[in-house]
């Protein structure tokens, strides 16, 4: 017999073993709609901020309201809300007192059902319509087909349990992202602080016992772009099979792997280190398909110990014996060589960085004892910055894991 014929899940706590009860979620929770605004009604400055799908996912502008409404127009901290158009799904509001737009439900729940057993039951369901829908992020529920939407529910004290595993989960995730926020934030001080900045040819910070003045050298005297590896397009897919590849979409806008987009290749033939970035190696992105640039130029160091196949465009560099490769990683991170390799790039559609217009960029190299320390800096932050990021990759593992197996 099936686990959905018995109607437990797959995976439980000990302690329970009572079928889960068929219920409609009409009867366990009201879905207030938000209110509709005209656009003069929308305020650059107001009482009260104007919650909007957008706040939830974006840094969009902030409206604001000088109406005073029911009470029910109203979310406060704590509240359960969930976003029922375009990029949906559930969350506990956070912030001040706000008026929530038409687009997002308040959630009222009756005391039968558990507030953070109801919001990671609203999250298993949204991962259940997304994959239903073939990979259309234009998603619209109506209110009558959620309150009309059967599900099971266990007890109370089930409920409890299953909310406060998943809530501790959702905590950890939050607490490493913060950390992996701060780190990126020091590697940003570092690469302001730790380079030469214009007209002048030593740091505002520096290593003790270093006072020597920085060098001009050309970036093609130290370093060398391997030429571009061929991936065919119809071999990569979304499986997670075989070799992780890094191409254009998954060299995120600042530098690092993006996970969200992975690529993978199940086979290759001939396989050698030259095709792969090794660990402590590092790439340079020679194309752009976006208008602004914000990937082209940018270079990505492999600072964990997998080895990821490369991709059209996605390019290793060498650097040449005497100098430390870390070092010119950093100094090739920092933007101002990004900003000027911006301006280098050429073609209608798909912008490309020449080789010659990178090798040819001037900039200003410390002795090699001076590197090796930088480089040193850098490498304990880049490796750092990875644990974390695979840290949140493994936990959201663990999330999904569990809302495919502690829900029905």
């Amino acid at each position: 017999m099936s686990k959905d014929a018995k109607n437990v899940p797959a995976l439980r706590f000990k302690g329970y073993s009572d079928a889960w009860e068929k219920r409609k979620l009409g009867e366990l929770a009201e879905f207030i709609n938000g209110r509709a605004y005209k656009q003069d009604e929308l305020l650059a400055s107001g009482k009260y901020p104007v919650l909007r799908v957008g706040n939830f996912y974006t840094n969009d502008k902030w409206y604001y309201s000088n109406l005073e409404l029911p009470e029910k127009y109203y979310a406060e901290e704590g509240d359960l809300l969930y976003t029922w158009s375009a990029t949906f799904g559930p969350h506990i509001w956070i912030g001040p007192k706000v008026i929530y737009h038409y687009h997002i439900w308040k959630v009222a729940l009756k005391n039968i059902f558990e507030k953070d057993f109801a919001l990671q039951f609203f999250e298993a369901d949204r991962v259940r319509l997304l994959n239903s829908t073939n990979g259309s992020t234009m998603i619209h529920v109506t209110k009558k087909d959620m309150e009309s939407k059967g599900i099971l529910l266990p007890d109370v004290y089930e409920q409890r349990t299953i909310g406060d595993l998943l809530k501790r989960v959702d905590h950890l995730i939050a607490a490493t992202q913060d950390k992996l926020s701060f780190l990126k934030k020091m590697k940003m001080f570092f690469l302001q602080q730790i380079f030469p900045t214009k007209d002048h040819d030593v740091p505002q910070i520096r290593f003790d016992g270093f006072t020597d003045a920085w060098s001009h050298y050309k970036l093609g005297s130290l370093m060398r772009i391997d030429k571009e590896q061929e991936v065919k397009k119809e071999l990569l897919t979304d499986i997670q099979k075989g070799f992780y590849v890094l191409a254009m979409r998954t060299f995120s806008m600042d530098g690092y792997i993006d996970h969200s987009k992975p690529y993978w290749l199940n086979h290759l033939d001939n396989v050698s280190d030259d095709k792969f970035l090794l660990p402590r190696e590092f790439a340079i992105l020679d194309a752009d398909m976006d208008a602004n640039l914000p990937k082209i130029g940018r270079v990505l160091l492999n600072a964990s110990s997998e080895k990821y196949l490369l991709a059209a465009h996605v390019r290793k560099i060498q650097v040449k014996s005497g100098n430390d490769p870390i070092f010119i990683y950093a100094l090739m991170r920092g933007n101002s060589v990004h900003e000027r390799l911006k301006l280098e790039a050429n073609g209608s559609i798909s912008k490309r960085l020449l080789d010659k217009n990178v090798y040819k960029q001037s900039i200003l190299v410390p002795n090699r004892s001076e590197q090796s320390k930088i480089g040193r800096l850098f490498f304990l932050l880049e490796t750092t910055i990875t644990l974390h990021q695979q840290k949140i990759q493994m936990l959201k593992q663990v999330k999904k894991s569990c809302l495919q197996n502690l829900f029905i």
